[in-house]
């Protein structure tokens, strides 16, 4: 339908100035017949009449509708649990090609059926699904199937599962848009079982010390009672051996291993129940213990212009983690004792304007401490300029902004929940307005105004191994522990912690300037992780290289070594060594710098978790909480068919889509064609008669 913005009364207007420019030059005596001059005042009649009704912007309404069938999609729980839970895996696979042919059926009956996993890669078919999922996270994929089909014609999910969730939240706490349809797989029956339900250790000992690792026996199937071996092994070599009574009014028994810490590095103790005759399944009868034995304790100086929340903050951020001793100090209130000895220094708005801390700052470039400088508003701008941190600063700052993660830092990560939560933080008053990074420098944080990321930085590091300098443009940060403490009220703030300690680590590293240097980008890697290193090169005057070679041998506790080859590109992506199995494993790194063989060695620690194998049998009631949560219904294997007799039934509606569609009828190519036409038919007339 065409129709223009103004009274359709224009269009005889827009004829009217046609006919009366075709009269004016067509109304004279023409060399040529009656007929051809009517003809030509025709032609000049038609295209003046369109050329003024083009200036009215003429358009297109046109109306189409659509139609989408209703989506019923077939969730699996692809996961390990799941065969390892069912008593027969005949059944299990009779099960899969049952809802095969469901699912074909109901095609045929006019929905669309999807197949998803907790893999996003689902095969064609229900029966091509393998079970090889390390972990469940069944409101992964629910809420993933949410945010998937919003504004869609999502009618019902049928979800094919034992119910065991070991990652997300509990799927029966959340609320969900469709109907859930749960088909219960495995077995409620508990097995004859032993296993290592948990571990409680401390992650970081230091030599010489005693410590403790607690261990949490589970049990089910031993009515008649009994006693369990429970061994403490590294290495493959028993360090301690422990006997436990299988109580049968317990399910839980607990015993503790009293251990010395050995030589500094990473270690991983291995706790073993032994298995019994006619036991379920021997795989989740082992737990890992990872333990960093350390030297000691890396002794950090806190001060600060004056007391100031920030101060509890990084104070608090430090003493949960055993590697750190934190001493205060604030002028006139817990005075500098110069006698003892630190590792790193946090300052925080020192140099302070009203020239406090002198004798800190004082102390720290006489001991050549690597430092954290946090700017405020009481800090001495000009005098922080003077120290060579790789920035300078300049102005008052006036605004408010929210940390963004830089993707090009590697030297250390977050995990994607804690980054999560650092993109969640709220916005904080930076103290500079104008901040300028030198050669050298690696930005941690941007700031963000808004949803706009900026190029500023609010957290970096400069300097080489030992001389490292790092500063924070704001004195807020303490909100950002507060919001995330508030946020997660049944944890600590992870993240924000992680991110203090983790900087710390980076500016206390070893002090040689090494020119090849090979690091973990993390301090654990889960063996669902792609493992990743660090690698940076220098030259003769420790200036950044690239397009060096590297080679990487890593050797596994069983002596096995592999190599990996890497070139490092200005880009500083991140060497990749896939996942690897769980361990404590060694690395030498090699490479030619400027005709000259470099060298670095060090840890890295692949945490092993069998998820899969935490509990003795499925979980039928929660699926059961999920269906009448969500207004569906749980089923079992032999009621594929009821199943498929309500979805039948339910007649699920196809979503009916109206689009209105303008487009301007200028745009329309045909038009120039039809003008064109016009005005070449009357030149060829006139022209062809003795006339132009």
């Amino acid at each position: 339908m065409l129709t223009t913005a103004y009274s359709p009364w224009f269009i005889l207007l827009c004829l009217a100035i046609g006919a009366g420019y075709a009269a004016l030059l067509y109304s004279k005596k023409a060399p040529w017949s009656r007929a051809l001059n009517l003809t030509l005042a025709a032609l000049r009649f038609v295209l003046v009449s369109m050329l003024c009704w083009l200036l009215l912007g003429p358009i297109f309404r046109r109306n189409t509708t659509s139609q989408e069938a209703p989506t019923v999609v077939l969730a699996v729980d692809d996961s390990r649990s799941v065969p390892l839970y069912s008593a027969d895996s005949t059944a299990l696979r009779r099960t899969l090609t049952g809802l095969d042919a469901m699912t074909q059926r109901l095609r045929q009956a006019g929905y669309a059926v999807q197949l998803r996993t907790l893999d996003t890669a689902a095969p064609a078919q229900v029966a091509q699904v393998r079970f090889r999922q390390g972990a469940t996270n069944l409101d992964g994929l629910l809420t993933g199937l949410q945010q998937s089909y919003q504004g869609r014609n999502l009618a019902a999910v049928v979800l094919a599962s034992d119910g065991l969730a070991n990652q997300g939240r509990p799927p029966v706490y959340a609320d969900f848009s469709y109907p859930i349809y749960p088909v219960a797989l495995g077995d409620t029956i508990p097995r004859r079982d032993l296993r290592v339900t948990d571990l409680r250790y401390n992650r970081v000992a230091f030599a010489g010390n005693r410590f403790p690792v607690e261990a949490e026996i589970g049990y089910d199937g031993f009515p008649g009672g009994g006693t369990a071996t429970v061994l403490l092994r590294e290495n493959g070599r028993v360090l301690a051996r422990q006997q436990i009574t299988l109580k049968p009014t317990q399910r839980l028994q607990r015993t503790q291993f009293m251990l010395s810490a050995a030589a500094p590095g990473k270690h991983r103790y291995e706790v073993l129940v032994e298995q019994q005759p006619g036991e379920f399944t021997p795989l989740n009868n082992t737990r890992n213990a990872y333990i960093e034995v350390v030297k000691g304790r890396l002794r950090v100086l806190l001060a600060g212009a004056a007391p100031h929340p920030d101060l509890k903050a990084l104070r608090t951020a430090l003493l949960g983690n055993d590697n750190f001793d934190v001493t205060l100090v604030l002028p006139g209130i817990a005075p500098l004792r110069a006698q003892q000895d630190y590792d790193v220094a946090i300052l925080h708005q020192l140099p302070s304007r009203t020239g406090e801390g002198r004798e800190v700052l004082q102390y720290v470039r006489s001991r050549h401490l690597p430092a954290l400088y946090v700017l405020g508003a009481q800090s001495d701008l000009p005098a922080y300029n003077g120290l060579g941190t790789g920035l300078r600063v300049s102005g008052a700052g006036a605004q408010e902004v929210s940390p963004a993660i830089n993707p090009n830092f590697t030297r250390f990560t977050l995990d994607a929940e804690a980054a999560g939560r650092v993109a969640d933080y709220p916005a904080v008053p930076v103290a500079v307005a104008d901040a300028q990074t030198g050669g050298g420098a690696e930005v941690i944080l941007r700031q963000q105004l808004g949803q706009a990321r900026t190029a500023r930085p609010l957290l970096l590091v400069a300097g080489q191994a030992g001389q490292r300098q790092a500063t924070l443009l704001t004195d807020g940060s303490w909100q950002w522990r507060l919001h995330e403490a508030a946020t997660h009220p049944d944890e600590r703030a992870p993240a924000y912690d992680g991110l203090i300690t983790r900087l710390l680590q980076l500016l206390t590293q070893d002090s040689r300037r090494k020119r090849l240097d090979v690091y973990p980008t993390q301090d654990a890697f889960n063996t669902t992780d792609d493992v990743t290193m660090g690698v940076e090169t220098y030259n003769a005057v420790f200036e950044r290289v690239y397009g060096q070679r590297i080679t990487l041998t890593l050797t596994d506790e069983q002596n096995r070594p592999r190599t990996f080859n890497f070139t490092n590109g200005e880009n500083g992506g991140p060497m990749r060594l896939g996942t690897l199995p769980g361990g404590v494993y060694r690395y030498t790194a090699r490479a030619t710098v400027a005709g000259q063989a470099q060298e670095d060695r060090g840890e890295l620690l692949v945490q092993e978790q069998q998820l899969e194998a935490g509990a003795a049998h499925a979980d039928h009631n929660a699926l059961y909480q999920l269906a009448q949560r969500s207004g569906g219904r749980l089923y079992y294997p032999s009621q594929l068919q009821q199943l498929e007799r309500q979805l039948l039934q339910a007649k699920f509606k196809p979503v009916i889509y109206s689009q209105e569609e303008l487009k301007d009828l200028i745009d329309e190519p045909w038009l120039l064609v039809l003008l064109l036409a016009l005005v070449t038919a009357e030149w060829a007339a006139r022209r062809y008669s003795g006339s132009i």
